[in-house]
């Protein structure tokens, strides 16, 4: 699988990345970790070798499960992780009250003091067993610390060669041109989908104007996209989606007769429903790359199919109208 720059950095991601949330359990239900372990390291010997985890993804769960999937191929993987997101410290700003993996109530904040984001580091690097980390992502925003001061912690790792590049996540563009006067920004990792496209009105020009690569991640909506989920789908214990207005049964009613729709250019291409909407979200401007998580090698097969195949304008304007069609209820 191709290789594709991050902005002005020196670090290379692949164009479908292992998305390893999922796999850490939390909001998701789960995952056998054997099987977790499985997926990441087919999807390595598929070609497919950036995995984008972070510490909040199972309270450590991921990166630990990730770091045992990678030993003894470090050197084929781009490690892709975050900081910023504690479930261990009640400074910042707090944003959720959620559930930990065994169901324990947990209040979660923002916060990327300097030291904080220092120690972060030491503790994915640990998890991992790695001593680098290719690209480091701030999580959210968080409005008690300079973004400066959060910018000058990675230019400090980055010179300890800790970390090869700094990135940002769900940042608005009045963030990231701060972020970008203290450090070279690789990448902004941002939602984005069929159904949730708000990033084209101004973070995508100014990343593409400004050499930044953005990593779109739930392309697939959270798995609604597949096609697969009935109207009457009942979600596992821990997985968060069914209190989310997309999995309403009218949407999932709606998405699903637009994704009938598409079926047949699906067929044309040999390819499934998913990777026809990841193919599709891979080749809007500017997108650098797409996250797609999995809890299995069967699933990381499906996800790498995606680039088995290309769109030409004509699919890529029928795609868009039928888009155009679809109503969701809020």
């Amino acid at each position: 699988m191709e290789l594709r720059k991050l902005g002005r950095t020196d670090v290379h991601v692949t164009p479908v990345a292992f998305g390893a949330w999922a796999i850490g359990g939390w909001m998701w239900g789960g995952a056998e970790r054997n099987d977790a372990i499985s997926a990441i390291r087919k999807s390595v010997d598929l070609g497919m070798t950036s995995i984008d985890t972070a510490p909040v993804y199972g309270f450590g769960l991921s990166e630990e499960i990730t770091g045992e999937a990678v030993k003894g191929i470090r050197e084929k993987v781009q490690i892709l992780t975050k900081f910023g997101i504690k479930w261990d410290d009640t400074r910042g700003e707090f944003f959720l009250a959620t559930r930990d993996n065994q169901g324990k109530s947990i209040d979660l904040y923002s916060y990327s003091a300097r030291e904080s984001v220092i120690r972060e580091c030491e503790e994915s690097l640990k998890r991992l067993g790695t001593d680098y980390i290719d690209l480091l992502q701030i999580h959210r925003p968080d409005t008690t610390t300079p973004v400066e001061e959060t910018m000058d912690a990675l230019n400090t790792l980055i010179d300890q060669g800790k970390v090869l590049a700094a990135g940002v996540s769900n940042y608005d563009v009045p963030l990231m041109e701060r972020a970008s006067r203290t450090t070279v920004l690789a990448s902004n990792q941002v939602a984005y989908s069929m159904l949730r496209r708000d990033i084209e009105n101004d973070v995508v020009p100014w990343c593409r104007e400004n050499n930044v690569g953005i990593l779109a991640y739930s392309p697939l909506q959270r798995g609604l996209l597949t096609g697969k989920f009935s109207p009457d789908h009942k979600f596992r214990d821990g997985d968060a989606r069914g209190g989310l207005s997309w999995y309403k049964k009218e949407n999932i009613i709606s998405v699903n007769n637009f994704l009938d729709r598409l079926r047949p250019l699906a067929a044309s291409k040999d390819a499934t429903l998913a990777q026809l909407v990841l193919r599709w979200t891979l080749q809007q401007p500017g997108i650098t790359c797409v996250l797609a998580g999995a809890r299995d090698p069967e699933q990381v097969l499906e996800n790498a199919g995606t680039m088995n195949f290309t769109l030409n304008d004509d699919e890529l304007d029928f795609m868009n109208k039928e888009l155009n069609k679809l109503e969701m209820v809020s």
